[in-house]
């Protein structure tokens, strides 16, 4: 689960990591309001929404007098912000964070993640902030610094002098610096993440260390544990049929493409989108119903795909292990009878109760092109394409 960058920082403060006075905003007098309880001389108004590059696609601002705190605040609020992450449809900005200017002397970048190769947290640190760390990492890599952590153990303080050391710090910065490594792995661990990010961390001109940005995601798998973390959600953020895909337990993610996909385990989705690719097409999602799908969720799963105005034709690939190829039949003539189907679909099936769901298909009434094989199925998907 993503959250809001002045979300993570609200939380980064719970746990001693210095951040920069602001509030969030949803309207410019707010934001001009606010900019006067910080008080200085400039202030950074800042959209908040689920993706990086904001910067970049003029999500941030700096204002030097009320005036332009204002403007900006209007600017942004409601703009369709479009980053490399966000892809071409953009997300909407609802909200802004205002805070307060400050006079940059070096940008660090740190972030804990999981090694899935090594099978335990890794520290990611680097003296070149303000950059994403896949470019980091393609063009300096030499100024990556990585601890990897011993979950028994814990982060050590000798793991975070290393890093400090590493990133060249000031000496009169070694101990702040360990201080909220430690933290920041303390933050990690005690609330089950996936990733905790600040990037920047700023050494400011009057040598102080301040968490610029901030970014966390949440296990999902482990929110059951962090209830309260629930109110921090922001349904507005997630893709509508996203969000209508997870309200019925369904591995749904949409793409760019224009051919959707059903198919049940996440090895055959993706064989599934190498056959559409190679077939010339593009997959407009992934979609894997799972193997204890009810016929429900299945006609849930086909509305889902229909949803998507950019789909041209739609490839059910079903493998009947413990989904049976009946129930998927069945939940998709039943799917088929409450939306009205204005594209081509390709069905392959095959395992248990295969010749069953085949009949349901063939006596539903419903045009359904049937494939005898996953070759069969790219042939037809081209078909329907051309």
């Amino acid at each position: 689960m993503k959250i809001h960058e002045y979300q993570a920082k609200e939380i980064f403060s719970k746990f001693n990591i210095p951040i920069p006075k602001g509030s969030v905003a949803h309207e410019a007098k707010e934001a001009a309001a606010i900019a006067e309880e910080i008080g200085g001389s400039s202030w950074a108004v800042k959209a908040q929404i689920h993706a990086g590059g904001r910067g970049k696609g003029g999500g941030v601002r700096v204002a030097k007098t009320a005036e332009e705190v204002v403007t900006a605040a209007k600017d942004i609020l409601g703009m369709n912000l479009v980053t490399h992450q966000t892809g071409p449809r953009g997300k909407i900005v609802r909200k802004i964070l205002v805070e307060e200017g400050l006079s940059v002397a070096q940008e660090f970048y740190v972030g804990i993640t999981i090694d899935r190769t090594r099978q335990c947290p890794v520290l990611i640190a680097s003296s070149e902030g303000g950059m994403g760390i896949e470019e980091l990492a393609a063009n300096y890599p030499e100024r990556i610094v990585r601890e990897w952590i011993d979950v028994g153990l814990g982060f050590q303080g000798f793991q975070a002098r290393n890093i400090a050391f590493g990133l060249g710090m000031d000496p009169s910065l070694i101990r702040p610096a360990t201080g909220i490594f430690i933290e920041l792995y303390r933050l990690f661990e005690a609330m089950d993440c996936m990733l905790v990010e600040i990037n920047p961390l700023i050494e400011t001109k009057d040598k102080q260390l301040l968490a610029l940005d901030a970014k966390i995601d949440f296990d999902d798998s482990a929110l059951f544990r962090h209830k309260d973390l629930l109110e921090l959600k922001d349904t507005a953020e997630k893709d509508p049929l996203e969000l209508k895909a997870s309200q019925h337990r369904l591995n749904y993610i949409r793409m760019d493409g224009n051919v959707g996909i059903m198919v049940n385990g996440a090895g055959l989705a993706m064989a599934t989108m190498d056959l559409i690719k190679q077939a010339g097409a593009s997959p407009a999602n992934f979609l894997d119903v799972g193997g204890g799908a009810t016929s429900e969720m299945v006609s849930k799963g086909f509305e889902i795909i229909l949803g998507d105005k950019n789909v041209r034709g739609i490839l059910i690939n079903i493998f009947g292990g413990i989904l049976r190829c009946d129930v998927l039949a069945k939940g998709v003539v039943e799917a088929a009878g409450n939306v009205k189907i204005n594209v081509p679909i390709v069905v392959r099936l095959d395992g248990t109760n295969v010749d069953e769901g085949r009949n349901i298909l063939a006596e539903s009434g419903l045009d359904f092109l049937v494939a005898d094989s996953m070759a069969d199925a790219a042939e037809k998907v081209r078909g329907i394409l051309d």
